[in-house]
């Protein structure tokens, strides 16, 4: 009795040539590099769900989806990290602005003529923080 041998042609997997888009850029690609880091797929921060840490503090930053992790944990090292170098960098701008609603701080005071407060460069003058103030200015200049 004979056993049929089976060739190595006979025993093939099935490929796969099928053309799958990303669902981040929107680019057409294979099964083998359909996955963001396979394409170096530069939207899959779109997409891709992580949450960074703070390289000085430690502290996981969350980031909407659409927004660039890079930006976002450079703003909370700008505002909210707790650690040594970023405090010590924002103490240098401790003049915060008066105008409601306005977070920004400066490093030298920036005093209204009109009501004597002290405002952000963006809101110095008396039209861009509804200045009440109707005393005379400080000086002649």
């Amino acid at each position: 009795m004979l056993i049929p041998m089976l060739s190595a042609h006979a025993i093939s997997l099935p490929l796969d040539f099928l053309p799958l888009k990303c669902d981040a850029c929107e680019q057409i690609f294979c099964t083998d590099h359909i996955a963001y880091a396979q394409h170096d797929c530069t939207s899959a921060y779109k997409k891709d769900v992580q949450v960074p840490v703070c390289p000085l503090c430690n502290t996981p930053v969350p980031v909407r989806r659409g927004e660039m992790p890079d930006v976002v944990v450079g703003e909370h090292i700008d505002r909210d990290c707790k650690s040594d170098p970023a405090q010590r960098k924002r103490k240098i701008f401790t003049n915060k602005c008066l105008k409601p609603g306005c977070k920004q701080k400066e490093m030298i005071k920036v005093i209204c003529d009109q009501c004597h407060k002290n405002y952000c460069l963006k809101h110095r003058h008396p039209l861009d923080h509804d200045c009440s103030g109707a005393g005379r200015p400080l000086s002649k200049a």
